[in-house]
C-alpha cells in the first residue's frame, strides 16, 4: 500500500509529466508503483454513466481501502467527496504492503552516510542478503516491503521493523521514537497484533482528510492522467 501527499489526498501520484514539470509516478522511489491502468479503466467506466461527479482522487481513496481488504485487511468507511489536485511533483512514499525497487534501497546498503557505508540499523545478515542481488547503483530488482508477507495486510511487517529488518530507512525509524517504539513492541506480539487492521482503519480514514479539496477547489478530471 502505498500513500501519497502533496498537498492533501487529491490525486496528485496518478498525474503524467507533462513539459512544465515531473511527476510523482516517475519519482525514483515510486518506480515500483503499479495499477494506474486499473484506476484508469475504473474512472472511464464511471464516467460513460456519471461524467463529471466522481474525482479521482475519491476512486484512489476506495480503490486503497478494496485492496487492503481483499488482502486481507479489515474495512473502513471512505468518505468521499473530494476534488482533484492540478500539480504533480516528486515525492516521498510511506509503504506498507507492496514492494520496492532496488534503488530504493541502494543509499542505505551502500553509502548511507556518504563514506560507502551500510546502515548501521540495518540487520548486517538482512543486508548481506539484499546486497546478493541489489548491486551498488541498481534499479532492480523490486524487494517485498514486508518479507513473507507482503501480500497479506496483517501485523509481520512490525516483526520484522523490531528485527532490524525492516527494508526502508522510514520502517527503521518506528524503533527512534518512544511512543512508535512501544507500537511495534505491541503488535509484534501475536496477540497485540490482532488491533493492527482496526488501527490502520483509522489511521486511513484521519489520512482522508488532510487536505481536501472541494467547492470550487481543483475540478473533476475527465481522465486521471491529465489536468482537464
Amino acid at each position: 500500500m502505498c500513500i501519497f501527499f502533496l498537498k492533501g489526498c487529491e490525486a496528485s501520484v496518478l498525474l503524467n509529466a507533462t513539459k512544465e514539470g515531473g511527476a510523482e509516478k516517475d519519482g525514483f522511489l515510486n518506480l515500483s508503483l503499479r495499477g494506474f491502468d486499473v484506476i484508469d479503466d475504473v474512472k472511464s467506466a464511471i464516467e460513460k454513466s456519471c461524467p463529471g461527479v466522481v474525482s479521482c482522487a475519491d476512486i484512489l481513496a476506495l480503490a486503497a481501502r478494496d485492496a487492503v481488504q481483499l488482502t486481507g485487511g479489515l474495512f473502513w468507511k471512505v468518505e468521499t467527496g473530494r476534488r482533484d489536485g492540478r500539480i504533480s511533483l516528486t515525492l516521498l512514499g510511506a509503504h506498507t504492503i507492496g514492494s520496492a525497487s532496488c534503488l530504493t534501497i541502494n543509499t542505505r546498503l551502500y553509502n548511507f552516510t556518504g563514506r560507502s557505508d551500510t546502515d548501521p540499523a540495518l540487520d548486517p545478515t538482512f543486508a548481506s542478503e539484499l546486497k546478493k542481488k541489489c548491486k551498488p547503483g541498481g534499479i532492480l530488482p523490486v524487494f517485498e516491503l514486508d518479507q513473507g508477507s507482503s501480500t497479506i495486510s496483517d501485523a509481520h511487517f512490525y516483526k520484522a521493523v523490531r528485527q532490524n529488518r525492516g527494508l526502508l530507512i522510514s520502517d527503521a525509524a518506528l524503533l527512534d521514537d518512544h511512543a512508535t517504539r512501544a507500537y511495534v513492541k505491541r503488535q509484534s506480539t501475536s496477540a497485540a497484533g490482532a488491533t493492527f487492521g482496526r488501527d490502520f482503519g483509522k489511521s486511513m480514514e484521519k489520512m482522508g482528510r488532510i487536505g481536501v479539496l472541494t467547492g470550487s477547489e481543483g475540478e473533476i478530471r475527465q481522465r486521471c492522467a491529465l489536468v482537464n
